[in-house]
């Protein structure tokens, strides 16, 4: 769409030559569910990935990307990160820590770079959609290219 407002992740992608596409959707305040991003983009939920904000005992603050449709396994993403245990953090952390409000959490462009967890079935795919950092706008790109910009390590960290 020529309207949508390019937004900090979409600049980011732009400088570093990266392709995508914007795609956006009406925003429903009362469901901020990513599978019904999905259903409003026109895309299946497991190709449209939630970026989860969490805290590790040993690492501090993380980053996880996880398919619309799945939860995010604490017990994988500790595995994966070199922690004991790790939580959610509370929503009203996210803002403080990411520079973006809930339901709109891109993984690029956020506020200082945290270690970035991508789950592995992204490479099942040509193309997945992320936030672009706003309510009602996703972006669409290559799991390769997303990896790359977020310097993401890919592990298996959902499950259904």
């Amino acid at each position: 769409m020529e309207s949508s407002p390019k937004t900090n992740a979409a600049r980011i992608l732009d400088a570093a030559g990266i392709p995508y596409e914007l795609r956006e959707y009406t925003v429903n305040e009362d469901d901020l569910s990513a599978p019904r991003v999905a259903e409003k983009i026109g895309m299946p939920p497991e190709q449209v990935f939630k970026t989860l904000v969490a805290r590790g005992d040993r690492c501090g603050v993380l980053m996880a990307c996880i398919p619309a449709n799945a939860e995010l396994d604490l017990k994988a993403l500790a595995a994966a990160s070199g922690n004991k245990k790790v939580e959610l953090v509370a929503v009203k952390e996210v803002l403080g820590l990411t520079g973006y409000i809930r339901g709109g959490v891109s993984p690029v462009g956020v506020k200082k770079p945290y270690p970035f967890y991508l789950e592995e079935t992204a490479g099942l795919w040509d193309l997945i959609s992320v936030s672009a950092g706003v309510r009602g706008c996703q972006l669409i790109l290559a799991p390769d290219d997303l990896a790359r910009v977020v310097a993401a390590q890919r592990c298996p960290i959902a499950r259904s």
